[in-house]
């Protein structure tokens, strides 16, 4: 790699101290005209792009928004696009940040926050944090954070709908023993999930059943083994929703490992409808929550933050819907109903 151009190398080019190119650059008082047109040439020529730190050193500004994650995966990856988009037509650069969690998961957002607020970014849109009382010096909006909207602006989807019309649709198609594959019980959105599926099953008068349970973490290694004894017990479900698109995916891998097929032994549905949800070759009905919307809007908030402008929404739920694609029909019959391979 070539090594990186800095200040002294456009003073040479230019012929001039290193205090005149720091003057031209900046547009200060004090320089030639013509001086300044040769050391912009010289910029120009070597690709001198000045230090963001420097930069924010002097006008307390960096030009940059930050985004905050804990782990770059398929809900942030969205997210990020999300926020890429709204950015491109205004000023600001976008930097995507995910933190050593070494020690401690919990608080990365602080980590984070200390280590680049007032220096390398302007503002910052914190992802799924764990802690949304994150003291900083710069404007902050969190999405779907871990406890809910608090103090800070906050953007989410409409989980517990979401789940309510993920468990409606299976309880319509006929199934009556349907399965619930939680995420992790320390986040809201998990919560308001399993809360949505207990709903509708209360509406449906359908006994609520704790072993038809199992927990996933929205995790697809933990969603795939947790789902082994469901699938594989004499009273097994004949339709599963899964409180995301990974754990879904993962429960159809276990069920074909078991011998059952989808939808015709098991209809599943998902949350979230990340990209992959519809390359599966037999694509996830699932519930769509608007990722990239999450971005934009959590962009929306924060640039109006940053100017000095009070929000006309601080916390925005937004809307989710049923995508039917191909891994949901009516409950199969006892005498086509395959039995499970022993776990």
């Amino acid at each position: 790699m070539s090594r990186r151009v800095t200040i002294h190398d456009v003073a040479n080019e230019a012929g001039v101290s290193v205090a005149t190119v720091s003057k031209a650059v900046n547009g200060r008082y004090g320089i030639a005209v013509e001086t300044s047109r040769r050391v912009m040439e010289a910029v120009d020529k070597l690709g001198y792009a000045s230090s963001l730190v420097a930069s924010s050193m002097r006008s307390r500004r960096t030009g940059v928004i930050g985004v905050l994650v804990a782990d770059f995966e398929p809900f942030s990856a969205e997210i990020l696009k999300g926020v890429s988009i709204a950015l491109r037509e205004s000023e600001f650069d976008l930097l995507a940040y995910s933190g050593s969690r070494q020690r401690d998961s919990t608080g990365w957002e602080r980590r984070s926050l200390s280590r680049l607020s007032g220096t390398l970014i302007d503002g910052a849109i914190m992802v799924t944090p764990t802690v949304v009382k994150a003291s900083s010096d710069i404007p902050i909006v969190a999405i779907d954070p871990h406890a809910g909207p608090a103090d800070l602006p906050t953007v989410e989807s409409d989980n517990f709908g979401g789940a309510l019309l993920a468990t409606r649709h299976l309880i319509q198609l006929g199934h009556r023993r349907v399965g619930f594959v939680a995420g992790r019980p320390d986040l809201r959105s998990s919560q308001l999930r399993e809360a949505g599926y207990c709903r509708a099953l209360l509406e449906a008068g359908i006994p609520f059943r704790q072993d038809l349970v199992r927990v996933g973490l929205y995790l697809p290694d933990t969603a795939k083994e947790s789902t082994g004894s469901l699938l594989s017990g004499p009273e097994r479900p004949t339709a599963i929703f899964a409180a995301n698109d990974l754990s879904a995916i993962a429960v159809i891998e276990r069920a074909a490992s078991l011998g059952l097929t989808v939808p015709g032994d098991l209809s599943v549905v998902g949350f979230d409808d990340v990209p992959e949800a519809a390359r599966l070759s037999t694509p996830l009905t699932t519930i769509r929550q608007s990722m990239q919307q999450l971005g934009e809007e959590a962009v929306g908030l924060l640039l109006a933050l940053m100017e000095g402008d009070q929000p006309s929404e601080m916390h925005i739920r937004l809307p989710t819907a049923l995508v039917r694609r191909a891994t949901t029909a009516p409950p199969a019959t006892a005498a086509t109903r395959a039995t499970p391979a022993t776990a």
